[in-house]
């Protein structure tokens, strides 16, 4: 059983066969998939899932906080699981590839008190951009 599966039913989220077969697809390491990904491979396990179903559960898992939507300069968005465990993105300028990393230090901790101009800081999102090893 997926990470994922785990902390929604934790949760008590209702779990129906078109809401488990998504969390299915989106279980596993450095998964950053669009949401035609996400229906292409779940209607590959269940074959009357409808996009609309799998854009409804991915709003929802957002929502929830179990899921994170990543932009990658005017790509799809793409949905992470890993929202419970901090870390930045990878992005491939070529082919979009997304992969999580965890750089030591805390990105937070490096913006200077000067710098925050009165803001009360709560998150930072570090997206580190290159070419992977395909595209290189």
């Amino acid at each position: 059983m997926s990470d994922l599966l785990e902390r929604l039913r934790g949760r008590g989220w209702r779990m129906t066969s078109q809401r488990r077969v998504v969390a299915q697809v989106l279980d596993g390491d450095h998964v950053h998939l669009t949401a035609d990904e996400v229906h292409a491979r779940a209607a590959r396990r269940l074959p009357e899932i409808s996009r609309a179903t799998v854009y409804n559960t991915l709003g929802e898992l957002v929502s929830l906080g179990e899921v994170i939507e990543v932009a990658t300069d005017g790509r799809a968005k793409r949905y992470d699981p890993n929202a419970h465990h901090p870390h930045q993105h990878l992005v491939c300028s070529g082919c979009g590839t997304v992969r999580d990393v965890h750089p030591a230090g805390d990105a937070l901790a490096d913006l200077p008190a000067t710098e925050r101009f009165g803001f009360t800081v709560t998150s930072v999102e570090v997206t580190y951009r290159g070419l992977c090893e395909s595209c290189a």
